[in-house]
C-alpha cells in the first residue's frame, strides 16, 4: 500500500476538502491511503472520518515566511519517518510552493501542484502568495488543475498544454439524485411553501461575492417578493454580510444556515442556484447544485466548463442588478424532470466512480517512480 500526502489549510467542509473526500471514500484503500498535512492547529470538520478511514493528519509549523526554515525541517523529518508517503499532492494556492519545494528537498520524485482557482484572493498574504506562485512550475513535476483556466493560471499554457492533468472536482450523483419527497420534507422544515428558493453555497469571503448577491437578491424581491435566499457556509464575512441585509431591509427574507452536512438535500429544496463569485476554479457546488437538477446562474468570471445543464448560464458581472434578477427569475420552472440531470452530470466527466478510477492508475504508475 502506497500513502498520497495532500497538503491543505484544514479540513473543514469547503470546496477542495469536500472533492478530496469524495475521492477518499472511493479509493481503494487497500493500496491506497490519503494522508493531510495541514497547515492550521484547529480541528477540520473531517478529522474524525479521516482518522476512521485509516488517514493521518499532520499539523505543519504553519506557512508564514519567518517559518520557512521550520517548515522546511519538518517536511524533511515527517518524509524520512514515513517511507510509505510516495507521493506529495497539494493544494494551498500560492503557498502550495511551501509544501512542494520541502518534498523536493527531501527527495520526493512525484510532487503534484493542484490549481484549484483562476485568481489568488487579494488579502494581506496575497503578496507572499504572488510571489511563491512564480516558482510552482519549477518545484512541482505534475500539473493538475479542476479546470482549463485554472491550470493555465497557475502553470501557464506552455506547460498546461503539454503536461496539465484535468482532475475533476467529481461527486457522487446518486446522493444528489432528485427526489420529490426530500423536496417536500425540505422545504417543510425550513418554511418554504409558496416560497421561490434562491439557494448559495460558499464560505463568506471576498471571492464568493455575497456584497453582489444581496444587491441582486433585493432586485429580485422587486419582481418575486416571495423569493428567499438561503445562504450555506461561514467566514470572516458573515456578520458584514448579515448587516448589509439589514441596511437592504431584506434580512427577513435572507436565511443563514451555517456550515451544512445535508447540501443534497438542501439543493432539492431550492429553485435556483447563484454563484456571482468573482473569480472561481471550477466550483464543486455548481456541479452539485446541478446533479439535483438544479438550474444555475453563474458570473463569467467561472469557466465555462462548469455549465452542465442547458438551464444553466453564465452572466457577466458588469450586468446590472436588474438584468442577473430578470436571468434569476427565468429560472422559475425552468426544468420539468430535475431527476434527469444524472445522467448530463455522468457525461460531462463529473461522476466520482469513474473519475476515482483514473486517478487511481495514476497515483499506482507515479509511485513506482525513483528520486
Amino acid at each position: 500500500m502506497i500513502r498520497i500526502l495532500h497538503s491543505v489549510s484544514n479540513m473543514d467542509r469547503a470546496g477542495i476538502e469536500t472533492m478530496l473526500m469524495n475521492y477518499y471514500r472511493r479509493i481503494d484503500r487497500s493500496q491506497i491511503q490519503f494522508d493531510f498535512l495541514v497547515n492550521k492547529p484547529k480541528p477540520g470538520d473531517y478529522d474524525d472520518e479521516i482518522r476512521s478511514l485509516g488517514g493521518n493528519i499532520y499539523v505543519s509549523p504553519g506557512l508564514a515566511p519567518w517559518k520557512f526554515p521550520a517548515y522546511m525541517r519538518f517536511m524533511k523529518e515527517l518524509l524520512r519517518a514515513h517511507p510509505d508517503i510516495k507521493i506529495l499532492h497539494a493544494h494551498n494556492e500560492g503557498m502550495m510552493e511551501y509544501a512542494l519545494k520541502g518534498a523536493k528537498s527531501a527527495g520526493m520524485p512525484v510532487r503534484i501542484a493542484h490549481a484549484h482557482n483562476t485568481r489568488i484572493i487579494h488579502d494581506y498574504k496575497w503578496p507572499l502568495k504572488v510571489f511563491c506562485k512564480q516558482f510552482i512550475p519549477h518545484t512541482a513535476t505534475e500539473y493538475f488543475g479542476c479546470g482549463r483556466d485554472a491550470g493555465i493560471y497557475y502553470f501557464g499554457k506552455k506547460r498546461w498544454a503539454e503536461k496539465g492533468v484535468i482532475m475533476h472536482n467529481a461527486i457522487d450523483p446518486a446522493r444528489f439524485a432528485f427526489s420529490e419527497e426530500t423536496r417536500a420534507r425540505m422545504r417543510r422544515e425550513l418554511q418554504l411553501d409558496g416560497k421561490f428558493a434562491v439557494g448559495h453555497v460558499g464560505r463568506f469571503n471576498l471571492q464568493k461575492n455575497h456584497k453582489r448577491l444581496l444587491d441582486i437578491f433585493a432586485a429580485l424581491l422587486r419582481e418575486k417578493p416571495n423569493a428567499v435566499l438561503l445562504l450555506a457556509g461561514e467566514g470572516e464575512l458573515e456578520e458584514p454580510t448579515r448587516q448589509k441585509a439589514l441596511a437592504l431591509g431584506v434580512a427577513d427574507k435572507v436565511r443563514f444556515l451555517g456550515v451544512r452536512s445535508d447540501i443534497p438535500q438542501l439543493c432539492m429544496a431550492m429553485d435556483v442556484f447563484v454563484l456571482p463569485s468573482l473569480f472561481e476554479g471550477l466550483p464543486v457546488v455548481g456541479v452539485e447544485a446541478q446533479a439535483s437538477g438544479l438550474p444555475c446562474v453563474f458570473s463569467e468570471e467561472t469557466t465555462d466548463e462548469v455549465v452542465i445543464l442547458p438551464q444553466s448560464s453564465r452572466l457577466p458581472l458588469r450586468e446590472s442588478d436588474e438584468a442577473w434578477a430578470n436571468r434569476i427569475a427565468a429560472c422559475d420552472g425552468a426544468v420539468t424532470d430535475r431527476a434527469a440531470a444524472i445522467e448530463p452530470v455522468h457525461a460531462a466527466g463529473y461522476d466520482i466512480n469513474a473519475e476515482t478510477a483514473k486517478i487511481t492508475a495514476k497515483y499506482l504508475a507515479w509511485a513506482q517512480r525513483k528520486a
